[in-house]
């Protein structure tokens, strides 16, 4: 709150710049903008509050985490150990005794919870070492499509959905990401159900309709897409649209999000802990939520 001093001084440099006013309208001014400000919907909070709950989106990176088909599994072998400590994870080889612990890794970009950088898909898409560090820091909406994904493994977060999700919460946050919860994330353990594939093949998925993407790219303000699953388009997808129409529109995107059901469908923000290795087309990275 402003003291009388500091108000009295406001008036006289109003007054001497020839818009005069009563000390009760200013008052009354003052005052009705530092409640506006205090009342006004925060968009991204730079940094969680001691107050705050903190969701770690992220899975830990193991040899058995699914991978899209055909991909190379994450690979960790042991380089250095602390004498004779035991080695973790089932490397591949023992380190000789040191005083320090160290892993050589071996690993896909897309690879666990990842980023793709635009230019996954853009020849022109900046590379993951150049998305804008406040990208990456931004509001975060959670559309949840899980219910109908229980039912039909094939289904699409659509332009309805997030007409939906903007009824029940409002306006999607400017420079937002928006992430679909399609509950694919309880199935990491089992690869074979993460992938989904039947016979021939063929993923089966959920994933963003890409007519979606478009309208969020088009007519809302976002930075970034988040799914789930091991794509942002659906497993079956052969055209990949969600990926061109954001990518292809300079956005990002992080794959195999965790725990998205922990997180409120509006008002958290989240943090993506970006790779920054030159020219990269992604990787793995840690991405929290606060709410």
């Amino acid at each position: 709150m402003c003291s009388p001093r500091i108000m009295t001084h406001v008036y006289g440099t109003i007054e001497k710049r020839g818009a005069p006013m009563s000390r009760r309208s200013l008052f009354g001014a003052v005052g009705a903008a530092a409640l506006a400000a205090a009342v006004a919907p925060a968009t991204a909070s730079a940094a969680p509050t001691s107050e705050a709950s903190v969701v770690d989106l992220t899975h830990v990176l193991t040899p058995s985490f699914p991978v899209w088909p055909g991909a190379q599994q994450f690979a960790m072998r042991t380089v250095a150990r602390i004498g004779n400590a035991p080695i973790l994870l089932g490397s591949v080889a023992i380190g000789a005794p040191s005083a320090f612990y160290k892993n050589e890794l071996r690993y896909d970009e897309h690879t666990g919870t990842h980023v793709d950088a635009p230019a996954h898909a853009s020849v022109d898409g900046l590379t993951v070492e150049q998305i804008p560090p406040r990208d990456l820091v931004v509001p975060l909406a959670v559309v949840d499509i899980s219910v109908r994904a229980r039912a039909d493994n094939d289904t699409l977060l659509t332009r309805q959905d997030l007409l939906d999700w903007e009824s029940d919460h409002g306006p999607l946050p400017d420079r937002c990401m928006v992430a679909m919860n399609s509950g694919w994330d309880g199935r990491a353990a089992q690869p074979a159900t993460f992938t989904n594939q039947d016979n021939t093949g063929v993923q089966h998925t959920p994933g963003f309709d890409p007519d979606a993407v478009e309208f969020l790219v088009r007519e809302r303000d976002i930075v970034a897409l988040g799914s789930d699953t091991l794509s942002v388009d659906a497993g079956r997808s052969t055209t990949y649209g969600a990926h061109l129409a954001a990518l292809g529109a300079g956005k990002y995107a992080v794959e195999a999000l965790a725990n998205l059901s922990q997180v409120p469908p509006s008002g958290a923000t989240v943090m993506v802990g970006a790779p920054t290795h030159a020219g990269g087309s992604g990787g793995p990275c840690r991405t929290l939520a606060w709410f």
